[in-house]
């Protein structure tokens, strides 16, 4: 989308009162002080190096209470059947501050892996990373940032990628300067009963198949839970994701990713406009149903096809549209505050609304449809179902983008996308891990 540069006076003053009410840090603090807890020795430290690096199949790896200082990334390498747990979350401390070097934390890599019980700080890249592996369960793991919302942080705090068979429960993440869960390219997922605050995003699902969200808290982050198709990755389109039972609650805060003008390569969290609930982009048979939708300043549930980011969309066996989406049974409560104005998207949702400027949106559909499927937007060629029950007194907002900035149009006609459509998933055979 090209940039909104004329905005009017009325920009500039909305502008002004959002800068009033944005600049508070995070609500949300870690609930205990890691460094109230007792520092492990060297020699114990080494030991859990060496435990995890000679690790052979079918261990389990103890580890005790206290505060360990790492100076080199733990890494899992190609085994089988393994088990890494700590005492608790508040008990076991792995750092990672004194690491100056490197990517991730802690890498598992292997098949059927189980980490449990304990927290992971500072990391200078991700905090705990799975990749190439079948079978990976991360369950009762804090990740985090103790210096607070940074973009020198790490990308992401909880990352599974190009995994099968993944299980995230009653985890926490936060402080990420992207994802603080994110699982990508991968298929089989169950991300649940976990808590995501203060990232730029809380909960992403990025060219996933099969993935079921459920029974999370996303608060406080600039975006809560995303569901993104993105070009030129390993795995092309993902498809099948539901989320549902979730608490998508104020997510308003400031986004600190590094800058597009620092990334070469762009990066499509940059573009979220604090006040996001919900984001689908370019997403594939999605249903989004049960969830409490409430005080995102800017918009419930965003609608939005690959075109709205502006980069180049050539990429084989992908598609930058959004299809087959069923909204249905949620409960929304708008927020008195301001939309956001500091993001294009933040500005468009704001501004160019069919329910008057500066007012929150529940639900918006960016308009982009694929023209093979249909002459029309009328025509719903992407089939977007909503059936909530209070849709007639939702702000719902369907723009038309294809004439650009200069004729920018919205309308308040949900009509089109009032039907059902079916979105299957399977996750059955995670429920006993």
């Amino acid at each position: 989308m090209k940039k909104l540069n004329s905005l009017s006076f009325f920009v500039f003053m909305i502008t002004v009162s959002w800068l009033g009410f944005s600049c508070s840090n995070s609500t949300t603090e870690m609930s205990f002080d890691s460094s109230k807890l007792r520092r492990a020795s060297s020699d114990e430290i080494e030991k859990v190096v060496e435990a995890i690096i000679l690790a052979k199949d079918g261990d389990i790896i103890e580890i005790p209470e206290g505060f360990y200082s790492f100076k080199t990334q733990l890494i899992l390498d190609n085994k089988n059947n393994i088990q890494i747990k700590g005492q608790g979350m508040d008990k076991t401390v792995l750092s990672f501050r004194e690491l100056k070097t490197g990517g991730e934390g802690v890498k598992l890599v292997g098949n059927d892996i189980l980490i449990q019980d304990l927290s992971i700080e500072d990391a200078p890249g991700d905090g705990v990373k799975s990749q190439h592996s079948d079978g990976v369960t991360f369950r009762r793991i804090n990740v985090t940032w103790t210096n607070g919302d940074k973009s020198k942080n790490g990308t992401y705090a909880i990352y599974p990628v190009q995994c099968k068979n993944v299980v995230i429960d009653e985890c926490i993440a936060s402080h990420s300067k992207d994802a603080g869960i994110y699982v990508g390219q991968s298929e089989n997922i169950i991300v649940k009963n976990s808590l995501a605050f203060g990232n730029v995003a809380g909960i992403e699902i990025e060219n996933c198949d099969n993935a079921e969200v459920f029974g999370n808290t996303a608060r406080d982050n600039a975006g809560g839970i995303l569901v993104f198709n993105l070009p030129g990755l390993p795995k092309s389109d993902g498809r099948g994701t539901k989320i549902y039972d979730n608490s998508v609650f104020s997510n308003n805060h400031i986004n600190f990713a590094t800058p597009l003008g620092e990334d070469p390569n762009g990066n499509t969290v940059t573009m979220i406009p604090p006040g996001s609930g919900i984001i689908l982009l370019a997403a594939k048979d999605v249903e989004i149903y049960n969830n409490r939708i409430h005080k995102n300043k800017t918009v419930g549930i965003a609608i939005a096809n690959y075109h709205i980011t502006g980069f180049p969309m050539d990429a084989p066996d992908w598609s930058p549209f959004t299809s087959n989406v069923y909204i249905h049974s949620n409960d929304y409560k708008r927020t008195w505050r301001f939309p956001d104005l500091s993001k294009e998207f933040g500005q468009l949702i704001s501004v160019y609304n069919a329910h008057g400027k500066g007012k929150t949106q529940d639900i918006i559909y960016d308009g982009f449809f694929d023209k093979s499927l249909g002459s029309t937007i009328q025509s719903n060629p992407m089939n977007i179902c909503l059936q909530e029950d209070a849709i007639k007194s939702l702000h719902f907002t369907l723009f038309d983008l294809w004439e650009g900035e200069e004729n920018i149009k919205a309308s308040k006609d949900y009509s089109p996308f009032v039907c059902k459509t079916e979105v299957i998933t399977d996750v059955k055979h995670l429920t006993s891990r």
